[in-house]
């Protein structure tokens, strides 16, 4: 056997390997449709919880003050606009990914 590689079969695997990676790039990778699922409970979590806290800490407050639910309409709504605010935020989040990942696919 001798100690240097063949050029010729040297060149044939390179081709070989070039045309395995053209064959595997293909177009921009769709989401499935659970990670669309999966963003859509994430989001929905997100109001939840926010509407929850606020209304939490509206009932705390007006149980401790003894007042009417001047405080758990307040503390509602602002909870209420908090998760929208980080629904926003998810969403731009993802959309931020999506254009990143189209950057990126086009400078390869």
């Amino acid at each position: 056997m001798p100690d240097t590689p063949d050029p010729e079969a040297l060149k044939a695997l390179e081709a070989k390997i070039e045309a395995a990676r053209a064959s595997r790039t293909t177009g921009p990778r769709e989401e499935s449709k659970y990670e669309k699922a999966s963003l859509a409970w994430r989001m929905v979590i997100e109001l939840v919880v926010g509407m929850a806290m606020g209304t939490g800490i509206g009932y705390g407050l007006d149980s401790l003050f003894g007042t009417l639910p001047i405080f758990l309409i307040l503390f509602s709504l602002l909870g209420f606009a908090a998760g929208i605010r980080v629904m926003m935020r998810t969403a731009e989040e993802v959309q931020n990914r999506k254009v990143e990942a189209g950057s990126a696919e086009t400078e390869d």
